[in-house]
Order: C-alpha cells, then structure tokens, then sequence
C-alpha cells in the first residue's frame, strides 16, 4: 500500500520514484491526501536529490493530466506560446504575446503567480480594474480565436496538481529545482495544446537560475523533455543580473507595457529579450520563412500599432476597459506614497542585487510571503536607471512607490544598498546569452 510518508522517504534517501508512486504524489496533490506539509517535505526532497528525466516526464506527464487537456480543432493556425523562468521586472510576455497574435500567431497563454522574488503575470493583469484572470475554457478559447491571445491565470482545471504544487515551492524555498520547475512549466504549457513553445531562461543575480551552467541545464532539460512530448520548443537564455525595463512592480510594470506598445518607451534591453524571443515563435510557427523576415514582420507590426491594438482589445475582451492604452491609470490604483531615490555619490552605476530589488518589492506588499497572500498592486518601483548610467551625487536612480511613508524610507534604503556606485564604467552586460535548440 503507498502512503505519503514512504513515497517522500524514498526520494529523502535520494532514491528513484517510479511511475506509479509519481502518479500517487500527483493524485494526492489534487486530492488533499498529500497535506502541505508532506508536499513541501517531497518538494524539499527533490529539490536535494534531483530527478532523473524519465521521472520528469512522468512527473510532468501526470501534473498536465491531472485536469482538462485543451485542443484547437476549431483554429486554423500555428498554437504557439513563451514562458519565463521569471525574473524582477519581466513583463515580456504582453508585448510578445500581442506581437505574435498581431503576426498571424495564436496564443493561448496559460500565466503563473509571484513566485519568490519574481512577479507574476497574472498578479500584473489584475493590476487592471475589472479585469478577469480566469475565465472559463470556453471564453478562454473564444478570446483566442477571435483576438489571437488571450493570457490567463491558472483556472482549477489546468494542471491543478502543479497549481497546488507552485504555491507550497513559493514558500519552503524550494522554487529553484530544475526538475520542479521543468514539470510546472511544461505541464501548464502542454495542457494548453501549443505547436510550438519558447523558453526564456533566465539567468543572474535576480533569476533562478544564478549560474550559466544551472541556466544551461535548465533550459536544455525543458527543451528536452517538450521535444519529447511532441512539441516544437527552444530555450534561450537571457539577463538577469538587472531589472529588465525601467519598473518592477505590478500595475507600474502595465503602464510600461503600454507605453512600449504606443511607441512612447522602449528600453533597449527590454525590446532586444522582445524581438529574440518573438523571433522563434514566428519562424517555428512558419509564420516566417527565417530570422530576417520574421524580424521584418515584428517592426513592421510595431510601427503599425496593430499589437497594441490587439493588447487594447484582449483587455477589454476580459473584462477591463477599453481605453487602458490611452488612459492606463484610470483603471489602475496609483499608490499612496512616492519616494526618489538617489545615488549617494558621483559614478557609474556597476551592478545591482536584482534579487534584493525583487524582495523589497514583496516587502512593500507587491507580492507574496504565503500562499494566497493578498497583493497591493500600486507598490514598487518605476524610473529605474540600467546598469552603466553616469549618475552625480543626488541624482535620481530610481523611484519607490509604497502605502506608508515608512514603508518608502525602508525600500528606498534598500534599493540604494542593493545598487553599487564606483569610478570604473563597467563592462556592458550581454542580453542573450545562449540560444537551445
């Protein structure tokens, strides 16, 4: 007879599961028959011990079926999709997604919470007054075929043993394990019924993944196991030893998204992960016949504002208004208090701790310390200056947004420790590092 207990002493002594107790784990999951002790106890497992690839899949397998498994008979058109292994100040998935829709690409994207020190794209939609997450699959499926995209949160019929499973790694520190995090991603994303899928991988001091080695794993695994599974995926592994774009922070992070697609703002490195990621997903999809024309397509579609256009209407479509692109915040809460915070001496800014910059967002509230944690959308931060920027003594390198004033000192001094200052204008920082085919 199996029981919890056996199932996690087995992987405790670093031994391999076998398909039946991964599918028992994954039913207990779904069932409650794995309370969450026991379920971060087998997390934490893992996490020391690893998987090998045939439990991965297993793993990865039995999550994806643990609830409905979506087709697209009725589209007559690539299903291609991205995902981010998440960083601070990640919100690449609205730009590309409206790109790729306005490209001729369907994309059904299936989106997580905060995890860790990572924002999560579904808490940034609901930054959005009115806006609604989760759908039903049937009004999911109607958004797609009519707009091209449609993001949603996790609904409690897609991979609802990953959902259960994604909430208890957020807080036993158990979010960096490959294998777990090969299975969670690929098992909301094969649910979805994509053709095609690429990875954004990232990698540095604000990632998951801190090493290039780790990222290479990583990324290769997913690669690996998706391909295997039938769908067409690449991995490219991208920077995150900075906050991509100028904000981090839920409803902050959507009025940069909105000024990127009106054409108003667009952070160099932001728009070079943007065009590398959507440059795949078009070619894989045959949208394209190679790199240069599907990067042809992706400027031609920005200069025409059609993304934005297809942005504008999937908010409305879901709930929200339909004038967030000329008026983002009338639909969003601004916050309370806002505090500059400046640089404490003349130089180059040479590096900063993104992972630090990512708590103090949670710290403020703008993300989530336990499982269903509520968010305050309005708080973190916006006018942040890149790394290599010449700054003298008093100059602004960043604004706080927070509820307190008390709340803004502490993150205001927070983000100055976490962002060094010297003489020696420092070497500039690749944005793409490596690309897995």
């Amino acid at each position: 007879m199996l029981l919890p207990q056996e199932i996690i002493r087995v992987k405790r002594n670093g031994n391999r599961l076998n398909k039946e107790e991964i599918q028992y784990f994954v039913d207990g999951l779904v069932s409650g028959k794995f309370s969450d002790s026991q379920a971060g106890a087998m997390a934490m497992a893992i996490f020391h011990h690893g998987l090998g690839v045939d439990e991965t899949v297993n793993l990865t397998s039995a999550m994806m079926h643990s609830g409905d498994v979506l087709s697209w008979e009725e589209i007559d058109g690539p299903i291609v999709d991205k995902h981010s292994t998440g960083g601070v100040g990640d919100k690449v998935s609205f730009m590309l997604a409206a790109i790729v829709a306005a490209c001729g690409g369907y994309v059904p994207m299936i989106s997580g919470r905060g995890l860790g020190h990572t924002g999560g794209t579904a808490d940034k939609l609901e930054s959005i007054k009115g806006f609604n997450v989760k759908p039903d699959i049937p009004e999911f499926k109607r958004i797609v075929k009519k707009l091209g995209v449609s993001i949603i949160s996790q609904t409690d019929n897609l991979a609802p043993a990953d959902k259960r499973l994604y909430g208890i790694r957020d807080v036993t520190a158990t979010v960096e394990s490959i294998p777990l995090i090969t299975a969670s991603i690929l098992s909301k994303k094969l649910s979805a019924g994509l053709d095609t899928l690429v990875m954004d991988v990232k990698v540095g001091n604000g990632a998951m993944m801190n090493d290039l080695d780790s990222a290479e794993k990583l990324a290769t695994n997913i690669v690996n196991v998706a391909n295997g599974a039938g769908v067409k995926t690449e991995a490219i592994i991208t920077d995150m030893n900075q906050v991509l774009g100028s904000t981090a922070g839920n409803a902050l992070e959507i009025c940069e998204t909105v000024k990127y697609l009106n054409g108003t703002l667009r952070e160099p490195r932001l728009h070079q992960v943007v065009v590398s990621l959507a440059i795949p997903m078009l070619t894989h999809s045959n949208l394209a016949i190679d790199e240069n024309e599907a990067k042809d397509k992706i400027e031609t579609s920005l200069s025409s504002g059609k993304p934005a256009e297809v942005f504008s209407m999937m908010i409305a479509e879901m709930g929200g208004p339909s004038d967030l692109l000329e008026n983002p915040w009338n639909s969003m809460e601004r916050a309370q208090v806002m505090s500059d915070v400046v640089a404490t001496e003349h130089g180059y800014i040479t590096g900063m701790n993104t992972r630090d910059i990512g708590m103090s967002v949670v710290a403020l509230g703008g993300g989530r310390l336990a499982p269903g944690e509520a968010v305050d959308h309005s708080v973190g931060f916006d006018r942040i200056l890149p790394v290599g920027t010449l700054v003298n003594r008093g100059d602004v390198i960043a604004r706080v947004h927070a509820r307190t004033q008390d709340a803004a000192d502490i993150a205001s001094k927070q983000y100055a420790e976490a962002v060094n200052i010297g003489e020696k204008e420092p070497e500039e920082l690749p944005v793409i590092y490596q690309t897995i085919k």
